[in-house]
């Protein structure tokens, strides 16, 4: 029986590895927080910094593995490549990790390459703001260099929106590191990309849309397939292809974010190496039939992913509606009790739902990607009746607030 380690063990690892179990694979698994629900799941368990290589491999000791991943972690990627490396097994590379998660590394690849993409500028401390402002305009984003989850993103309309911002944004950035870039307006997508002997092949392309305020970086509603068309979602499939080759996956999966102006230009928002959370895979599953945790754990143990396994096998039309609150359908405050799921999973066309919500626990308006507190997946014969469906769907939840 071969053994994989997983490196971060939560909510969306879990499904992973009971994946990976379901196939016949012994699990490791390394979180930092013991009660991450994964370690529950693995055979083998253990607590550290999955950030951290030399703490995940001392953890493990001398545990013999045979191939190492993460899923939706991505503060794990550059330690999954650097284990890999260092204990001679299958991974994208310690270079490509790096440019697939630090976003001015990224940035200045893309550029390199000439692939289409917003302005941008590095900072790094607070007398660098007008210079940047000055190169990439108003408005703009403001973000760490390396961090997910929309932890210290914020718009940037003025000088003093950066001098307000700017602390926090480089305080959540391992590197001390943020970026400002270009806000562009258009329809946001979400790529996933199977890289296979350096040749990448494009599975799904969704609509990937936010809400107004505060949240506007976090992705509620994902849309499948795209809105755009004709030239305009050729150009889109290309840019994606394109920029994962540029950034150097010769085996994995990518996670490219785009945009498609009005004008009919595609810009490349950013471009990860793994799993994405947020359901993808689930909506890749559902859309085209391709198992992305399946295809990782070949992936990750150096075995053969012939077409069967990679290529698209049908094409459902689906939209996946995340329980948020204002401006979504949860109510906010403190958590009194959650009802049953069964009138949201009985509803015409909902393939999947979950929820996250714990008694005690406070729900706030969306804000950041962990605000997303559950999901309603549904699929009809057009996208935009999968998304009145998911919609309807979520509006069932039952959760009740304290007064």
């Amino acid at each position: 029986m071969k053994t994989v380690l997983f490196v971060g063990a939560g909510r969306h690892q879990r499904r992973a590895i009971q994946r990976a179990k379901e196939l016949g694979l012994r699990v490791a698994a390394v979180d930092r927080n013991p009660d991450a629900l994964g370690l529950a799941e693995a055979d083998v368990a253990r607590v550290a910094d999955y950030a951290d290589p030399a703490a995940v491999l001392k953890a493990i000791g001398r545990l013999k593995v045979d191939g190492v991943l993460t899923v939706s972690a991505d503060s794990a990627v550059p330690a999954v490549a650097a284990i890999a490396a260092r204990l001679g097994l299958p991974g994208i590379g310690v270079e490509t990790a790096h440019l697939m998660t630090h976003k001015v590394a990224m940035r200045r690849r893309l550029a390199e390459a000439g692939v289409p993409q917003p302005r941008f500028a590095a900072l790094r401390r607070l007398s660098e703001r007008r210079r940047a402002l000055d190169e990439v305009g108003v408005p703009a984003v403001l973000k760490p260099a390396d961090s997910g989850g929309q932890r210290g993103v914020f718009r940037i309309d003025s000088l003093d929106d950066v001098d307000a911002h700017l602390h926090e944004a480089i305080s959540i950035s391992p590197t001390g590191e943020a970026i400002l870039e270009e806000f562009v307006d258009g329809t946001e997508m979400n790529g996933i990309v199977v890289a296979r002997a350096g040749e990448p092949i494009p599975l799904t392309l969704s609509d990937r849309l936010r809400p107004p305020g505060v949240g506007f970086g976090v992705g509620w509603i994902h849309v499948y397939p795209a809105t755009v068309y004709g030239h305009q979602l050729e150009e889109s499939e290309r840019v994606a292809a394109y920029a994962v080759k540029v950034l150097g996956l010769e085996n994995g999966i990518a996670f490219p974010q785009l945009i498609a102006t009005p004008d009919g230009r595609v810009a490349v928002v950013e471009c990860a190496a793994r799993i994405p959370g947020g359901q993808m895979a689930d909506l890749v599953r559902h859309a085209v039939g391709v198992d992305l945790v399946e295809v990782q754990l070949r992936f990750a143990l150096g075995e053969e992913l012939p077409d069967e396994l990679v290529l698209p096998r049908f094409n459902q039309p689906l939209a996946i509606r995340f329980l948020t609150a204002e401006p979504g359908p949860l109510p906010t405050g403190r958590v009194a009790s959650v009802g049953s799921l069964e009138k949201v999973l009985a509803f015409p066309g909902v393939v999947q739902a979950e929820t996250y919500l714990q008694v005690g626990e406070v729900i706030r308006p969306v804000r950041l990607d962990g605000d997303r507190r559950g999901y309603v997946i549904a699929v009809a014969d057009t996208n935009l009746e999968a998304l009145e469906r998911a919609e309807a769907a979520a509006r069932l939840v039952d959760v009740e607030v304290e007064s």
